[in-house]
């Protein structure tokens, strides 16, 4: 059931580098833990750099949990995850680094959240700018719930067809599309889109909303499956000044 609605397929399954993404969440409260968290993850991106592939290291903006620093990661392959984390666990240098990150009266964080996601057969590789932005650009993550992997399969069908096509023509440029495979919402779909600034991402969705041919394949989705997203859950990001992603 996941495979028909997570596996990348044929050539583009065996060319894709990046195969598992992970998703880490840290909330927080009012106080310091803020900056105690940016400071541990700006001290140790060397490290998991070598091992566990930070592509990006978020500040939530607006978030269920807006107090919270988000982790995206890449990984070829699940081996490869545990096998990154317990080479960093084992470092000397982080178990120290860890020790003060937890020194103190109050927690670094209250508490935390992983999601395990697989990458779509149409998702492209999540890659760092070869120039930065002159201004912190913001990110959009997107989740929509589908009620049954079927339905799931039928929203797939839908973004690789018509929708990523309307996607880039009206100025919406995903870097990611993943889906669940440990996390919250299952069944799910996951993107995560860069936009230069708010009122760049307004344009961007007014003109996806009113494009004649977003009406027209939205129109045909519901006659063929009714109403195959639930829900979807939106929350905007701020890169940190040490995400390899900004």
């Amino acid at each position: 059931m996941l495979s028909q609605t997570a596996a990348p397929a044929g050539a583009q399954e065996s060319s894709r580098k990046t195969r598992f993404y992970r998703l880490d969440f840290f909330h927080y409260r009012q106080g310091d833990q803020a900056t105690r968290l940016n400071q541990f993850f700006s001290s140790q991106t060397p490290l998991l750099a070598k091992h566990c592939h930070p592509l990006g290291i978020f500040n939530g903006v607006l978030a269920p949990h807006v107090q919270t620093v988000m982790v995206l990661s890449g990984f070829p392959s699940f081996d490869e995850m545990v096998a990154g984390g317990r080479a960093v666990e084992a470092d000397s240098g982080f178990q120290k680094a860890w020790e003060e990150f937890e020194r103190g009266t109050e927690p670094p964080y209250d508490s935390a959240e992983r999601w395990l996601l697989t990458a779509t057969d149409f998702s492209p590789e999540v890659v760092p700018l070869a120039e930065q932005p002159k201004t912190p650009r913001y990110f959009e993550m997107r989740v929509y719930h589908a009620p049954t992997y079927r339905q799931l399969s039928m929203v797939h069908e839908r973004f690789a067809g018509p929708e990523i096509k309307i996607f880039h023509r009206v100025g919406v440029h995903p870097i990611l599309y993943a889906n669940t495979v440990f996390g919250n919402e299952m069944p799910n779909l996951i993107y995560i889109i860069p936009f230069a600034s708010l009122d760049a991402r307004e344009k961007a969705w007014d003109a996806f909303g009113a494009d004649p041919e977003w009406v027209k394949a939205r129109a045909e989705s519901l006659a063929r499956g009714g109403q195959i997203v639930n829900y979807q859950n939106i929350s905007l990001w701020r890169a940190a000044a040490y995400s390899p992603i900004q």
